[in-house]
């Protein structure tokens, strides 16, 4: 029976397709809510299966003019649930981009209608192509789908993002118009994307931006020209102020700090003790003239005028370690004072500290410092120093007092050439002196018979902080095998640790290094890769220093600590 197996292939090529109908529609019902890319394949592909339904059955029918009905009548449901399933998609994924696309340009509409409002330009014509945007309609064949479908999948997540990002830079546009810096927006130019009317909208919103930030490049070459006149590795230090701005006449600064400012800036008071004193005395006229406010605290009142006018005087120059001990010490005796006393009574009380700190710290101690060392000094010895100290002065006119017969060589350093005026005072008082530059103190230190030298601060870990070239000259003393002791007050002695001169230190100003108009570093701003650096302190280790000499004793670098706890109670 021909006919009969003939009819029995076509049945079953017709239930092997249905099976396979039923298969691509659960899995298009599964892929759904994964990507639209997948809908149209599982669409093409149940086209593709009805057509091959289709002439399946067509070629059965001319086999045999009259099929029965149980066999043809599966077929045809079948085709009529794949199509319809396959059109239904397609019109419900385009009502949903459309939904979508009519969304996002309501969004950009009501965006651009607010900048217009803030900035009161027109940015019609991008708004409405926006809202004129439409999404293509996917109409599934057979060799264009997949093509069309991973373009669309290309165009949906590009679109959103450009959206946004026009957005975004529609609203710095219009932040940018309501300053001023915005030019005239533009019409975008026709394109037949969207795409494109995204990117001149882009354009536009950013070329105002571009402009506000290239508009200042004096300032940044203001910066740049400040970065490089610094030292990289000195970037942390700071240097003083010396802006006018700072002695313009101040109703909180008493005009005695004022002054003092002045001439701390200036470099007029000089030296540690030099700079304590003028302080003291500029503290003790403010207590004079200082007025406790209504219903306020003298105590308190003083400590926060006395505090703004430290602050001051630390801007016009850093503030030394000196100073900043006496200061420390007033402020404990403000704090420690009865309030049941009169405010006449208070104030005399901190004079009267002011001036016994004076006598005792400066005064006194210079006097046990020079006694201590006039059992040091015989006949013809030569004394070495660096630069200009009081204390090392008071010492020398000590000695010659007692017609001891000496001389001293005085070791100098640009730029300040401090020792030109320790040569002076020393022959005003007929001390003989011989001057060198701290270039030739190789030559000199085989006369020396002891070097003398002064200090800033004392630090906790026994090294000596003072006048840049100090460590090279104990250096070279060091080498020569000669004493070098280093004459120090102990309200000098600071509980701060110090290994070098890169941590802390001040800076002075770089152009102090140029000589004259024929040195080489005039207009040193102008020139590449130079960058003078003028620091005003160096650190000596303990290894070269034989003793310091205070008032209480000649001690070793290491008893520093023991100083410093036992000094409140010995009443210094």
């Amino acid at each position: 029976m021909p006919g009969d197996n003939s009819q029995q292939d076509a049945t079953r090529e017709q239930v092997m397709a249905e099976r396979e109908a039923k298969k691509q529609a659960k899995q298009a019902k599964k892929q759904k809510a994964t990507t639209p890319a997948t809908k149209i394949i599982t669409e093409v592909e149940q086209t593709t299966i009805t057509t091959k339904l289709t002439t399946t059955i067509t070629t059965t029918a001319r086999d045999k003019p009259e099929p029965p009905a149980g066999t043809a009548e599966p077929a045809a449901p079948i085709a009529a649930v794949t199509c319809p399933a396959s059109t239904g998609t397609e019109t419900g994924d385009k009502t949903r981009d459309q939904i979508k696309a009519e969304r996002e340009a309501k969004k950009a509409a009501k965006q651009a209608a607010k900048a217009a409002k803030s900035s009161g330009t027109k940015v019609e014509p991008p708004v409405q192509k926006l809202a004129n945007l439409k999404v293509t309609d996917k109409t599934p064949t057979l060799t264009a789908a997949p093509s069309s479908a991973a373009d669309d999948d290309k165009k949906k997540p590009a679109l959103s993002k450009a959206e946004r990002r026009a957005l975004q830079e529609a609203q710095r546009a219009a932040k940018a118009q309501g300053q001023g810096q915005v030019k005239k927006a533009q019409p975008a130019v026709k394109a037949p994307g969207a795409g494109t009317v995204l990117k001149e909208l882009k354009r536009e919103s950013v070329s105002p931006v571009k402009s506000a930030t290239s508009s200042s490049p004096s300032k940044n070459s203001l910066i740049t020209a400040k970065s490089e006149c610094k030292v990289k590795l000195f970037n942390h230090l700071v240097c003083a102020e010396k802006g006018a701005s700072l002695f313009i006449n101040d109703p909180l600064v008493h005009p005695s700090m004022a002054r003092l400012g002045v001439q701390y800036a200036q470099r007029t008071v000089v030296g540690s003790n030099a700079r304590c004193i003028a302080f003291l005395h500029a503290l003790r006229q403010v207590v004079q003239d200082f007025e406790t406010p209504a219903k306020k605290e003298f105590g308190r009142s003083l400590d926060a005028a006395v505090k703004h006018h430290v602050d001051h005087l630390h801007k016009c120059r850093p503030l030394a370690v000196s100073v900043s001990n006496a200061y420390k010490q007033f402020r404990n005796q403000v704090t420690q004072l009865p309030a049941d006393v009169p405010e006449a009574e208070l104030k005399e009380l901190l004079v009267h500290f002011i001036d016994t700190y004076m006598e005792n710290q400066i005064g006194k101690a210079a006097q046990a410092i020079s006694s201590s060392l006039q059992e040091k000094i015989t006949d013809g010895d030569v004394l070495l120093t660096f630069g200009c100290s009081s204390l090392i002065q008071f010492i020398c006119e000590e000695a010659k007092r007692r017609q001891v017969a000496f001389r001293v060589i005085v070791v100098d350093s640009r730029p300040t050439c401090e020792g030109q005026e320790m040569l002076r005072r020393l022959h005003a008082h007929g001390i003989p002196c011989t001057y060198v530059l701290i270039n030739a103190v190789g030559y000199v230190m085989a006369e020396a018979t002891k070097v003398l030298l002064g200090a800033h601060a004392l630090l906790a870990n026994g090294y000596v902080m003072a006048r840049t070239g100090t460590a090279q000259v104990a250096l070279v003393a060091n080498a020569h095998n000669v004493p070098v002791l280093v004459c120090c007050e102990t309200h000098k002695f600071s509980e701060r640790f110090q290994t070098d001169a890169i941590v802390y230190n001040e800076l002075s100003d770089p152009n102090d290094l140029v000589r004259d108009d024929k040195c080489c570093l005039k207009n040193w701003t102008a020139k590449a890769h130079l960058t003078p650096l003028n620091l005003n302190y160096d650190i000596t280790p303990p290894e070269l220093v034989s003793a310091v000499v205070t008032e209480v004793a000649i001690l070793p670098c290491t008893s520093v600590p023991v100083i410093l706890r036992i000094k409140p109670e010995i009443g210094y």
